[in-house]
């Protein structure tokens, strides 16, 4: 129920970025209805990133007020809003508007969904389950490619109608998603927090039920080490949010950054004009990018499946060094080879790169929502989000469209370089702050504020 209520939401966002991205390039065309130029694919990209860091801040700062669960509603309802109204665009200024809003439904659901899954997964499972659920991103963007292939062939339907079926089919995935979404809990951890513990202990009874049914016998009691008494609290100031993450844990708070900067200059970078770089530079055409996406879309989805379960076992501080900084150096080769290749070996190497990448971008995300107190969590992934987003999904794919409307294929690896590095640098971070969260409780990485405050209380 979890995984498809809430995980979903990362095939929505595959979906988008993977429609602009083939569409980049029929929407340059004449005759497309909107008619943009290479730059402007890239201010597109920039402005659906920069709603989406603005969306985190603001739904971030909602999900920790009213609860996880009321969020999961707004955010989806502004995504399938924004995206039906993309489909009517006529002009780049309405286009651009949309995607915005667009970004904005997205970026809310990464901190009110992020937040909701590690505090509903078992600790014994909680890296791999969310290494999943962000992967499933890559389903999402497999489908995208999958749908440009036939919605851009002009024997089906015209120019200017095909990328706009695209943007509506969208909409109808997350309209299934909102239904399904009925049925997940609010997260009982919240709910406690915010001093509605008998609906807590409703929701952990019925799934301890459940469980125990499952496997046909009751469950062991909770140990007396194992308790923890808390002040119930309705709000957690920005002050106390200030505190924590520039004092309290600073060095997880940079570790959080650079994790968050590398990935994101990396992905928005290379895969907001991948459409792009296959069409100007290796004889790919429009209709046809979608072929070449799906393979390297499924790459980066086995990434985090395949090696999801290491997170939980060998652990996050090796994974996630190993990850990033295999991933830079691969993308070090692809640039130096970048002039010899052709759109099928680039195709491979970027499989291989984002195979590792894809790991370690999920793992960023399960970190940051794994090593911050209980009140700061949504926040704390929506700060992240936002800057490291801002900082390398704004720049980024403003950057490369820069880059590829230059026509030069060796400006093109000059923006792969720096990818490779700020990736590597990430890596680099995790081996000396990396945090060891693996197999334990939220509470053992992050004692909750509420707790601090527990003695003078005497509220449990």
């Amino acid at each position: 129920m979890v995984l498809v209520g809430l995980g979903t939401v990362w095939i929505l966002d595959g979906l988008e970025v993977t429609i602009v991205g083939s569409l980049s390039d029929r929407l340059t065309e004449k005759g497309s209805g909107l008619e943009l130029t290479a730059s402007q694919i890239g201010v597109a990209a920039a402005i659906y990133v920069l709603g989406a860091c603005l969306g985190a801040l603001y739904f971030g700062h909602l999900t920790e007020k009213h609860g996880r669960k009321r969020m999961f509603f707004i955010t989806l309802t502004v995504y399938l809003v924004a995206t039906v109204l993309t489909a009517f665009s006529f002009t780049p200024i309405w286009f651009f508007a949309c995607r915005f809003f667009t970004g904005a439904g997205i970026g809310g659901e990464y901190a009110a969904i992020n937040s909701a899954i590690d505090e509903l997964m078992p600790r014994k499972l909680r890296g791999r389950i969310d290494l999943v659920i962000n992967g499933s991103y890559w389903l999402g963007a497999a489908a995208g490619a999958a749908l440009t292939i036939v919605l851009l062939n002009e024997d089906f339907l015209p120019a200017n109608i095909g990328w706009r079926v695209a943007f509506g089919l969208g909409a109808v995935l997350g309209l299934i998603v909102l239904f399904v979404r009925r049925n997940v809990p609010e997260s009982p951890r919240w709910l406690f927090i915010h001093g509605r513990d008998e609906e807590a202990e409703r929701i952990v009874a019925e799934v301890e039920a459940r469980v125990a049914e499952e496997v046909d016998e009751q469950l062991p009691a909770v140990g007396a080490d194992d308790d923890l008494e808390i002040e119930q609290r309705e709000k957690t100031t920005f002050r106390e949010i200030a505190r924590t993450l520039l004092a309290d844990y600073r060095q997880r708070t940079l570790l959080g950054l650079a994790l968050f900067i590398g990935q994101a200059f990396l992905y928005n970078a290379v895969f907001f004009t991948q459409g792009l770089v296959l069409t100007t530079f290796f004889g790919v055409g429009s209709g046809s990018a979608g072929w070449y996406i799906i393979p390297l879309a499924l790459g980066n989805f086995l990434g985090p499946v395949l090696l999801g379960r290491l997170f939980d076992t060998i652990g996050r501080r090796i994974m996630i060094s190993i990850c990033y900084i295999g991933s830079g150096l691969l993308l070090v080769a692809t640039a130096i080879f970048l002039t010899g290749l052709d759109a099928t070996t680039l195709t491979l190497c970027w499989c291989a790169v984002f195979f590792l990448a894809s790991a370690g971008t999920s793992a960023a995300y399960l970190t940051v929502s794994e090593i911050f107190p209980m009140e700061t969590r949504a926040m704390s992934i929506a700060l992240f989000y936002a800057v490291g987003t801002g900082l390398g999904g704004i720049i980024g794919p403003l950057l490369f469209g820069k880059l590829v409307a230059t026509n030069d294929l060796g400006n093109v690896a000059v923006g792969y370089y720096i990818g490779a590095g700020l990736m590597i640098a990430g890596g680099l971070v995790e081996v000396f702050l990396g945090v060891d969260a693996e197999r334990k409780s939220l509470e053992d990485v992050a004692e909750p504020l509420s707790a601090q405050d527990a003695d003078e209380s005497g509220t449990t």
